[in-house]
This record gives C-alpha cells, sequence and structure tokens, in this order.
C-alpha cells in the first residue's frame, strides 16, 4: 500500500468490481454514512442501500449497493455488498 493511501475492495457475489489503493471512500453505513482515509480506527459496520463513492487523484468513482457489510482493518477497507453495480 503507497503511504497516506487506504487499500479498498468492493465484491458482490458475481464478482470483485474494485481493489485498489485509493485515498478516500465514503459508503451508506445503516447507522449513518460515514468516509473512510488511510489509518482509520478499525470498525466493522452494515450497509443501507445507497451510494459508495470511491476518490482517487481527483477521480470518483461510483458505486450503487443494495445491503452488505463494511470492514475496516489495518490493512484497509473490505465492502462485501449484497449486489453492487458501478453507477451510470
Amino acid at each position: 500500500m503507497a503511504a497516506n493511501k487506504l487499500h479498498f475492495s468492493l465484491v458482490s457475489p458475481e464478482r470483485e468490481l474494485f481493489v485498489g489503493d485509493v485515498d478516500q471512500v465514503d459508503a451508506p453505513g445503516a447507522e449513518g454514512d460515514f468516509g473512510v482515509l488511510a489509518g482509520h480506527a478499525p470498525f466493522m459496520t452494515t450497509l443501507k442501500e445507497g451510494q459508495i463513492r470511491v476518490f482517487n487523484a481527483g477521480q470518483v468513482r461510483t458505486f450503487d449497493v443494495r445491503g452488505g457489510f463494511a470492514d475496516v482493518t489495518p490493512e484497509g477497507l473490505t465492502v462485501l455488498a449484497e449486489h453492487a453495480v458501478e453507477a451510470a
């Protein structure tokens, strides 16, 4: 992982939609939306329907998700989504 980068992986039952080192990820947590940067404290939460926004080098990629889990560890953020597609 590059310095000051967050390792992020987004996985749906069909396939891995995204994996890489990014600047920030915003996600729709069941108890409120949240953002994760490199070095974030570990936590796990469920996701509600909404959008995950992946920020990297001035670019933003958006994914529509419905349910699942987000797990933040010292190694990064993993999202296991019940359903996810890249937004048009």
